[in-house]
């Protein structure tokens, strides 16, 4: 990928470009889902955090859990959950917006105070076309988008997911920016699009 594509992976709809990576270790939930689908998520969990040299854990001294995902029928049964208008700010305003567009999902970030993400919030609506994927390509898909803070549009138009000898496997220069955004020497989190060109440097050519 070049300098310029990378940029649109982190370039918001507002024109701010914003970077961000995991600070801790990812301690993951999921609820909502049937048991025999948990070892599908963590294992998508744990391969994209693997790729990026990123530790998962059991749990978070802080938090307990810093990965939540919620899987759901209606965006409405959110507001009956209890305690997670102290999750998502604003979440009646939120509903509201997401009935209203139709989307079937929603992520939600929290940070450190340099930048880096603290916790994640996954929202998935299983609409007809997320029930047709199988559980492997939906795992494994909100796996990648929850490892960074992509833009709202990065996988608009192509998924970040391949086939591979009908293997599924991570896009390569998705996977390249990936590994590059976790590099040791890189900052947490950069609000200046210059940071796409340190990101490009570390991506095979």
């Amino acid at each position: 990928m070049t300098a310029e594509q990378i940029e649109t992976l982190f370039t918001r709809r507002d024109g701010q470009f914003a970077f961000a990576r995991w600070g801790r270790p990812i301690a993951p939930v999921a609820f909502g889902i049937e048991e025999a689908a948990l070892p599908v998520v963590k294992g998508a969990l744990e391969a994209v955090a693997k790729l990026a040299g990123h530790d998962m854990v059991e749990t978070d001294p802080e938090l307990g859990s810093n990965l939540m995902m919620f899987f759901f029928a209606d965006w409405a049964e959110l507001l009956d959950v209890p305690g997670m208008d102290g999750l998502v700010p604003d979440l009646a305003q939120q509903v509201e917006r997401l009935q209203a567009a139709g989307a079937n999902q929603y992520r939600f970030f929290r940070f450190e105070e340099n930048g880096a993400i603290k916790a994640a919030f996954v929202f998935l609506r299983m609409d007809d076309s997320l029930r047709e994927m199988s559980a492997q390509v939906l795992a494994l898909s909100q796996a990648v988008q929850v490892i960074l803070l992509w833009s709202e549009d990065a996988f608009a138009e192509q998924s970040p997911l391949a086939l591979a000898d009908e293997a599924l496997v991570l896009r390569p220069e998705v996977a390249d920016v990936i590994r590059a955004a976790y590099d040791p020497v890189m900052p947490p989190a950069a609000n200046d699009a210059s940071h796409a060109l340190r990101l490009a440097a570390r991506v095979p050519s």
